[in-house]
């Protein structure tokens, strides 16, 4: 026999369903600024509780450098030389540019806001609670990077290419996707359901891990049929 204990019975606290993603929190020091006639960048430099403020850094090295603590505010990163570089607790806004080299980079506790990139290369990055926030980033190149904790909010990404990238809590919200590749993409708890315009170029197939909507769902069929091999015809 089953009891009807509605009435005695607490209400249950509503669960906010899909992974929990760990947002950055960046709480930055009265920052000193840099002097850009102190020579730019250099590789290996170490940079600490410093503001770039509309400072052009287009076409210099800094492979390898250490931000801790930075602020970069409308800078200029056209083809600037960043791999390997590592920015810790540190905001990257306004900033823009073509061909900025982040490979193999290291961001963990980084906000990027309103960032207007091109070719960006972060392949081989490790990328831990990174917010972009705004902006539009054509051609970001994030093959065989690792993401964790990561959101991207309200963004345009074009032609992302995520190849072989591991993905583990990783937020797309209010976001366009367009022709994006997912090519050996490995994910845990990816949460794409409020993905305005969701496009995926290749690698329907590696969604394993995701979650999307039923909206969604109805919008991929016709692509996921064709990747079983079914056809979808009306009768006449």
């Amino acid at each position: 026999m089953v009891r009807n204990t509605a009435r005695t019975a607490k209400p249950a606290r509503a669960k906010k369903s899909g992974p929990v993603v760990r947002r950055p929190e960046v709480r930055l020091p009265p920052l000193e600024p840099y002097d850009p006639e102190g020579g730019g960048l250099e590789p290996d430099g170490d940079y600490d509780g410093l503001e770039f403020k509309e400072v052009d850094l287009a076409g210099q090295e800094g492979a390898g450098s250490r931000f801790m603590d930075c602020a970069l505010r409308e800078c200029g990163l056209d083809g600037t030389e960043l791999a390997r570089a590592r920015f810790i607790d540190s905001v990257l806004s306004g900033v823009r540019g073509v061909g900025t080299d982040l490979s193999g980079a290291s961001l963990r506790d980084v906000e990027v806001l309103d960032a207007r990139l091109g070719g960006t290369q972060l392949h081989g990055a490790v990328l831990e609670r990174v917010l972009f926030r705004g902006g539009k980033i054509d051609y970001l190149n994030l093959r065989n990077a690792r993401l964790k904790d990561v959101v991207f909010e309200g963004c345009f990404l074009s032609e992302a290419d995520f190849g072989g990238a591991v993905l583990e809590r990783v937020e797309f919200r209010d976001c366009v996707l367009r022709r994006a590749d997912l090519s050996g993409v490995r994910m845990t708890d990816v949460d794409l359901r409020t993905v305005a315009e969701l496009d995926i170029a290749r690698g329907l197939d590696r969604l394993a891990g995701a979650v999307i909507s039923s909206a969604q769902l109805l919008h991929l069929a016709p692509a996921f049929a064709a990747q079983i091999g079914v056809r979808v015809e009306d009768m006449p």
